[in-house]
């Protein structure tokens, strides 16, 4: 590991201004589940590391705007105990899933959100698009856990956030703070409340990008900006519910899961939402097939019809067309398991 200047801010504004704005040069520290390997590794050589630990407002679960508001900071062990979360049971199914108690304990849902992919051509060190001399790694080599969607361009890794799915499902937003001087905005709906600082609310479907080059990274966060916060509109009549499919029980990752959130009346959906995860660069929003369900019954053959909608457009590589029928398998059993109808 190569040495590095460390910081540790106790305003979110201190944070910023310990930020910068040089590309590669600082990072964000939160849990530390992930980051503390890749400088290990050296894939990631920071000459700052900036330790959120210290910012209260980071921890904070409240009420909001007519919904919850979380900071980034917040440990997965935080979010199972918090009365304010008691509606969103798609976030406790995450929760559930991650059996390591270490991480229950230490990792954040702002990491989580950031974590960067699992691929092991870009943990070996070629790189988000896993080129060597020209060529695509996984388009040649062993793509076993790559994408299934998504995957056209020059990105086959997937998205490794195991809460992105389900809070895109339910409409999230996040809260990206820079400088003032820093850099342009995201959204037209701006504002902030402490000095010095820029905040900008954006739709968490909006956060991700699956890029073109190495420099663009997998999400919009340009140098000096982080995320402090996430919202959740109120939970109101809806039911949600994620579903991994996991291959071992132990600390492992999901080869693919969904988030769904429905809202049903009178035995008919009124909305859907399905997003997939670990299938695609991005978080998959799978909004035609979610579209199918309303107006429908939730039963086993409108699910297996929706799930099969959902994978339709799916483009396996040489390895991994057994992806299609788990991702299948994760719609199907989520959206019967948000309203309760899932025999395990």
């Amino acid at each position: 590991m190569k040495s590095f200047e460390y910081a540790r801010p106790e305003t979110e504004a201190e944070a910023v201004e310990f930020l910068g704005t040089n590309a590669g040069q600082t990072v964000v520290l939160a849990g530390g589940t992930d980051l503390v390997s890749l400088m290990k590794a050296e894939l990631v050589t920071p000459s700052r590391v900036v330790d959120l630990k210290r910012i209260p407002s980071l921890r904070e679960v409240t009420r909001i705007d007519g919904g919850v508001q979380i900071g980034s900071l917040a440990t997965l062990s935080d979010l199972a105990q918090h009365p304010l979360l008691g509606g969103y049971r798609s976030l406790f199914d995450v929760i559930d899933g991650v059996r390591a108690i270490q991480i229950q304990g230490s990792g954040t849902i702002g990491g989580d959100l950031c974590h960067l992919p699992n691929c092991w051509y870009f943990r070996g060190g070629y790189g988000l698009l896993a080129m060597d001399k020209g060529v695509s790694l996984p388009e040649v080599g062993d793509n076993r856990y790559h994408a299934i969607l998504g995957n056209s361009g020059p990105a086959k890794f997937v998205n490794a956030s195991r809460f992105a799915p389900a809070l895109i499902a339910w409409g999230a937003k996040v809260r990206v703070i820079s400088k003032v001087d820093g850099q342009k905005s995201l959204s037209h709906n701006s504002q902030s409340s402490t000095p010095n600082l820029h905040e900008e609310w954006l739709p968490l479907e909006y956060f991700y990008i699956s890029p073109k080059t190495n420099a663009q990274g997998n999400t919009v966060l340009k140098p000096g900006q982080l995320i402090s916060h996430v919202w959740l509109p109120d939970a109101g009549n809806m039911t949600s519910a994620t579903y991994e499919v996991l291959q071992t029980e132990g600390l492992d990752w999901p080869l693919a899961s969904a988030g769904v959130c429905v809202d049903v009346e009178g035995g008919l959906v009124r909305q859907a939402r399905i997003v997939m995860g670990h299938v695609a660069p991005t978080p998959w929003l799978a909004n035609d097939a979610a579209r199918l369900l309303i107006g429908q019954s939730l039963n086993d053959d409108t699910a297996g019809m929706v799930a099969d909608a959902a994978v339709s457009q799916a483009t396996p590589l040489s390895m991994n067309d057994y992806k299609v029928q788990l991702a299948r398998t994760a719609v199907k059993r989520a959206l019967l398991k948000s309203v309760g109808k899932l025999e395990m």
